[in-house]
C-alpha cells in the first residue's frame, strides 16, 4: 500500500472471535423465521451460524488495493447515498437511482431500516473499529440494490432467489440454507407444477456471472441506465422466476401471499 493510502484503522481486529459452524441454532432460528418472516433479526443469526468460511481473507484482499482504500473513502456509508431520494432523484430518467428509488419507496423501505434491523442483533455483540467493519456493512447495504437489478421481488420467492444469487458472489452457507430451505418451504406449500428450486438454483447460477457488488463503485452505477449497469454486472433476466410468478398468477395465486392467506389456492 502507497502512502497515501496509510490506514487511518487497522483493516482487521484480531480481538474478534472466530465464528463457527453451528447448524443446529441456524435451523432454530429458521424454524422462527417461518413463523414470522418479517422478523429480519432471525436473519442475521442464521448468517452468524453459519459463517462464510473466507470471508476475512476475502475482505483482507479487497481493502489491501488501491481501488478498495479509494472505495472506502469516497463512499464511507452507503445508507446515507442511498436514502438521499432527493438527490438520486436529480439523477437521470430510466437510471439504476430512479428505479431503486422506485422500490424502495413502493416497499416503503429504507436503507436505514434495515441497518437498524441489524443494530438490533448487533447491540448484544461487542462492537470492532476496523475496516472489515466497512466491508461487512457493504455486503448487508447492497441486498436491496440486487433486488433491483435482478428483477427478484420481495416475494418469498423472489428472497430465496436473491440469497441464492448472493452466495455466488459471498459463499456464506447461510445463502443456500435459507434460499433453498425457503425454496422446499414454498414448494411444500403450494404443491403446484411452478419451477420453484429451478428459480433459486437458477439464481444461484446467475450470480456466478456478476462481480461482487458490495466491491463496486455504486456511486458511479446509479446515475447509468439500469440496462447498461445490468450489461456491465453481466445481469441476465431470471427465467425460471418468472415462469413460476407466471404459472401462480394463471391459476390466481399471488405471488407475493404465497404462503399466507392465498396458500390453499395452490393445491
Amino acid at each position: 500500500m502507497t502512502g497515501a493510502l496509510q490506514a487511518d484503522l487497522p483493516i482487521y481486529d484480531e480481538r474478534r472471535p472466530e465464528l463457527r459452524l453451528r447448524p443446529a441454532k441456524a435451523w432454530r432460528h429458521f424454524q422462527n423465521l417461518l413463523k414470522d418472516k418479517e422478523n429480519t433479526e432471525e436473519v442475521f443469526h442464521i448468517f452468524e451460524s453459519l459463517p462464510w468460511r473466507n470471508l476475512r481473507s476475502s475482505a483482507e484482499r479487497f481493502l489491501r488495493t488501491e481501488r478498495g482504500q479509494a472505495l472506502r473513502a469516497r463512499e464511507p456509508w452507503l445508507p446515507a447515498i442511498l436514502d438521499d431520494h432527493e438527490a438520486l432523484r436529480r439523477m437521470p430518467e430510466g437510471s439504476l437511482a430512479h428505479a431503486y428509488c422506485d422500490f424502495m419507496e413502493r416497499e416503503g423501505l429504507s436503507a436505514q431500516g434495515l441497518v437498524d434491523e441489524f443494530e438490533k442483533f448487533a447491540s448484544k455483540h461487542e462492537k470492532f473499529d476496523d475496516q472489515f467493519t466497512w466491508y461487512l456493512n457493504r455486503m448487508r447495504d447492497v441486498h436491496d440494490l440486487l433486488h433491483v437489478l435482478t428483477g427478484y421481488g420481495r416475494d418469498a420467492l423472489g428472497e430465496a432467489c436473491v440469497l441464492a444469487f448472493t452466495y455466488s458472489q459471498q459463499p456464506s452457507p447461510a445463502h443456500l440454507f435459507i434460499g433453498y430451505m425457503a425454496g422446499l418451504n414454498i414448494r411444500k406449500q403450494t404443491r403446484g407444477t411452478a419451477p420453484v428450486l429451478k428459480a433459486v438454483r437458477e439464481g444461484q447460477k446467475l450470480g456466478k456471472a456478476c462481480p461482487r457488488l458490495c466491491e463496486q463503485a455504486i456511486t458511479e452505477l446509479l446515475p447509468l441506465p439500469i440496462d447498461e449497469v445490468r450489461r456491465k454486472l453481466n445481469i441476465t433476466p431470471p427465467g425460471h422466476y418468472r415462469k413460476a410468478h407466471a404459472i401462480w398468477q394463471d391459476i390466481g395465486v399471488d405471488p407475493y401471499d404465497l404462503l399466507g392467506k392465498n396458500a390453499k389456492l395452490a393445491a
